[in-house]
């Protein structure tokens, strides 16, 4: 007797391992990769080049971007919607109900939840619904988003609160976190920063 194959098999150019599920209905891109153990629902829509790692769940209603990587054991819930080259880290959390009870059907309740493009969200963090994190922010491991993200900003903490910036390269800028007045370059590929008195941008220079 032959035994299973261990390999990814190929469909309309995305694979999946042959231990996943992606239910008829979903929608795929080209080049991405389902590991060990994940289950796509239909009405998931799938970018291009992503890769889900082992034991993740994508529910119905839920749009990945383009090169998004999703670590093992994180479930994207409904109503949850994540925008090119984002990065959810191990074991994060999302969630769709602000007060969940098992006798009290809250389905027409889901609150949307939606990740900016670039931002990281770090292993075991959570991300309450009905927030957005903006882009190329980082959440730090262990953190709970409990409100809005801004563009660029790192938060940490229980409640997540802001401890800096980051560039769009994943290198802490030099701006402080409370008063991010002037303009900062990173220090790893040069891109340079400004304060606009309600946000940061990316500069000219």
């Amino acid at each position: 007797m032959t035994p299973p194959s261990t390999e990814p098999s190929t469909d309309r150019g995305w694979k999946a391992h042959p231990s996943a599920v992606v239910d008829e209905g979903a929608r795929i891109g080209d080049g991405t990769s389902i590991w060990h153990f994940s289950h796509v629902m239909p009405g998931a829509r799938i970018g291009r080049r992503c890769n889900l790692g082992q034991n993740v769940f994508v529910a119905n209603g839920t749009t990945l971007g383009d090169n998004v990587k999703v670590q093992n054991n994180v479930s994207i819930y409904e109503g949850v919607h994540l925008e090119d080259d984002v990065f959810c880290g191990p074991s994060m959390v999302f969630t769709n109900v602000m007060n969940p009870r098992s006798h009290v059907s809250r389905k027409h309740e889901y609150r949307e939840t939606r990740v900016g493009r670039g931002a990281t969200l770090g292993a075991n963090c959570t991300v309450v619904c009905g927030n957005r994190v903006g882009r190329y922010a980082f959440v730090g491991a262990g953190s709970v988003v409990s409100r809005d993200v801004p563009d660029f900003a790192l938060v940490m903490g229980v409640p997540a609160r802001i401890a800096g910036f980051m560039c769009r390269c994943g290198v802490r800028l030099d701006l402080a976190p409370k008063s991010p007045a002037g303009s900062a370059t990173c220090r790893e590929c040069g891109a340079v920063y400004a304060w606009d008195g309600a946000a940061l941008r990316e500069s000219d220079g």
